[in-house]
């Protein structure tokens, strides 16, 4: 196990160098200028375009100034805001609770209607059941998250009134938090239970058809343990799959979502940050993103490991 895991952990450093070099080159070639945008309120001449060029190091050479972007991660400085001179690292760490929380809270939601209702359709297939809860899944997943927002702003919070819409809640106050919290959560996580719902009914039935199944028909055991302890640990894998990939596409929700909800998280900083040219900022969040989703997936391949032994050879 601790070879399979750390075979897992090293394939982290070249797909972090790969998100530090594409980002990089990415910001480098999107239109528009960071001096532009700090000297857009004043009547700036060239000399003062130079300037600021200077202070931030945008007059050298790419090449340098990459090499002296990753210096500075390996040592774990992210640099500096252009616009408030904050550190990078500080801004991330005060944003990252209203993303981590709505992240996990998707990802409950997600889970908890998505897989009863996938479990439910594969046990019952070919029922009205089934036909109505995979046209559901299909449906649900189909819609942009930011349609799914607007459309619950719309009827819970402007015709229904029942919760609020624009940001996180009053500090301390947690039922005002909770409140906050309701229509992003759906926002994000109906999309991903319908992937789940139609994961977890598709693996399902194939172990359901298995020899091992039949087998424990034939000899008298009850359905109900044949589901729990026989047929759902194996359709677990495909499932782990989803659920691990997903929450990289909950974090990547989460900038569409919180842009729509104003909520203070990370999503909203990196908007924030793309439209100020604040490239520090742009680049520290994307790295966070990706050192997130990649340890995701190293924790789910460690459970296939877990689940399934044969993986680990």
């Amino acid at each position: 196990m601790s070879t399979y895991v750390g075979r897992r952990l090293l394939l982290l450093v070249p797909t972090l160098l790969l998100t530090l070099v594409t980002t990089f080159i990415m910001l480098r070639l999107a239109p528009g200028d960071p001096a532009d945008a700090l000297l857009e309120e004043i009547q700036a001449g060239e000399a003062q375009h130079v300037a600021v060029h200077h202070q931030l190091g945008l007059d050298r050479p790419v090449p340098v100034q990459f090499a002296a972007y990753v210096s500075r991660v390996l040592r774990g400085d992210l640099g500096r805001s252009y616009f408030t001179r904050e550190p990078v690292l500080e801004k991330l760490l005060s944003r990252l609770p209203f993303t981590l929380e709505l992240a996990l809270a998707a990802q409950a939601v997600a889970m908890a209607i998505g897989l009863p209702f996938g479990v439910l359709a594969a046990v019952r297939p070919r029922t009205w059941f089934d036909y109505a809860a995979s046209a559901g899944a299909v449906a649900v997943h189909s819609m942009p998250r930011f349609w799914i927002g607007l459309l619950l702003m719309l009827t819970f919070a402007v015709h229904l009134e029942w919760f609020p819409v624009i940001g996180a809640g009053r500090q301390g106050d947690l039922l005002d938090q909770l409140l906050h919290l309701v229509l992003p959560v759906l926002a994000i996580a109906l999309v991903h239970s319908g992937q789940l719902a139609r994961t977890a009914r598709a693996s399902l039935l194939e172990v359901l058809r298995q020899d091992f199944v039949r087998t424990a028909r034939g000899k008298g055991v009850p359905e109900r343990r044949i589901l729990l302890r026989h047929a759902l640990p194996g359709a677990l894998v495909p499932i782990m799959t989803i659920i691990g990939l997903g929450f990289g596409r909950l974090l990547g929700g989460a900038v569409v979502v919180e842009t729509v909800f104003v909520r203070p998280g990370l999503g909203t900083l990196l908007a924030e940050a793309i439209r100020a040219r604040d490239y520090p900022v742009v680049q520290g969040t994307i790295l966070f993103f990706a050192v997130a989703i990649v340890l995701v997936n190293i924790v789910v391949d460690i459970g296939y490991a877990v689940f399934d032994p044969r993986i680990r050879l």
